[in-house]
C-alpha cells in the first residue's frame, strides 16, 4: 500500500511538470498558463452542474425507497474530477473530465464496484460505525 500511494504522488507530479515543460515548450508559456486557467474555470463549472446532477439522482433514490449505492458512487467521482481539474496540469485535467462526463464516469462506477465485490467476496471488506445512534 505503501509503495502504491509513494507512487501515485511521486510519478503523477512529475508526469505533470514534463508534460507543462514539454507543451509549454512547444506553445509558449503564456499559452500553457492560459490553457490550464481555462480547464480550471471550465472543470468548476462541470463538477458544480454534475455534482448538483448526483445529488438529485441520490434524493430521487432515497425518495423512491433504495440505498443510493450507485449514485453514491457516481458523487465520488464526480468530486474526485473536480479535484483533478482544480490540480495544474494535463494528465490530471485528462483524467478530471474524463469522471465529469457520466457515460465515461459509469466505467469508473463498473471498476469500483467490481473491486468492491471482489474485496467483499474474499472477505477483505470490513465495515465499522462510528456512531453512538442505532
Amino acid at each position: 500500500m505503501f509503495f502504491k500511494l509513494f507512487s501515485l504522488f511521486l510519478i503523477i507530479p512529475l508526469v505533470e511538470i514534463y508534460l507543462l515543460i514539454k507543451i509549454g515548450g512547444i506553445i509558449g508559456a503564456i499559452n500553457t498558463v492560459i490553457i490550464i486557467l481555462i480547464t480550471a474555470s471550465l472543470g468548476a463549472y462541470l463538477t458544480k452542474s454534475q455534482g448538483f446532477r448526483v445529488l438529485r439522482q441520490i434524493q430521487n433514490a432515497t425518495a423512491q425507497g433504495y440505498v443510493p449505492g450507485n449514485e453514491l458512487l457516481h458523487g465520488l467521482f464526480v468530486l474526485i474530477g473536480g479535484f483533478a481539474l482544480l490540480t495544474p496540469g494535463f494528465l490530471t485535467d485528462a483524467i478530471g473530465f474524463s469522471m465529469l462526463i457520466p457515460q465515461i464516469r459509469e466505467i469508473y462506477v463498473g471498476i469500483a464496484k467490481g473491486l468492491i465485490k471482489k474485496r467483499i467476496q474474499q472477505g477483505n471488506f470490513q465495515m465499522r460505525m462510528y456512531t453512538d445512534f442505532r
